[in-house]
């Protein structure tokens, strides 16, 4: 089989697209055949009916592999989406709190918290201050460490509570 398309970056170069002198050729049953010449291992590859395919173009010299192509590229691309499918994105919810937040109102926001980080989440604490309040920060800081003893071990304190403004801000992420 030919392929005449010019190949892109992440593509392996095939067939007649490979322009190194020599190469280490792999056979189709996976055993080392060792260095020959391009046009060669062109010769061998059209005599199994496959194609030959440049798998390592870095190494001296570059290692060449007798296999079907297009097999080859559903494979890597199977793989590909399997590596996309294991993969945790990590996103950061925001909770919001203000210094006078009641008993019972602390305890939702702080089960929420704790669903988040159960979740594999960041979480974001922003304890809001408005007008005459900015005189009472001790009351903002006491409503952080309230939160730091409630979530406790299940989750570790990434940035400790500073002032940004008229509030402040703590981010939690999970100790697992």
């Amino acid at each position: 089989m030919t392929y005449n398309k010019k190949p892109r970056e992440d593509e392996p170069r095939i067939n007649n697209q490979i322009r190194a002198d020599k190469i280490r050729l792999i056979g189709a049953d996976g055993e080392m055949i060792g260095v020959v010449s391009v046009a060669e291992a062109l010769r061998k590859a059209e005599a199994a009916g496959l194609d030959l395919v440049e798998v390592s173009p870095n190494a001296a010299p570059p290692v060449c592999k007798i296999l079907d192509y297009g097999k080859y590229k559903y494979e890597a691309q199977k793989k590909a989406s399997e590596a996309r499918k294991k993969q945790k994105v990590i996103t950061l919810k925001e909770i919001k709190l203000r210094p006078g937040i009641d008993d019972h109102d602390f305890e939702v926001k702080m089960k929420q918290v704790l669903k988040f980080l159960a979740e594999g989440d960041k979480v974001k604490i922003t304890l809001r201050f408005r007008g005459r309040e900015m005189t009472h920060m001790e009351l903002g800081l006491q409503v952080m460490n309230r939160v730091k003893e409630y979530v406790g071990a299940a989750a570790k304190v990434e940035t400790e509570p500073k002032m940004e403004g008229r509030q402040a801000i703590m981010i939690l992420s999970s100790s697992k």
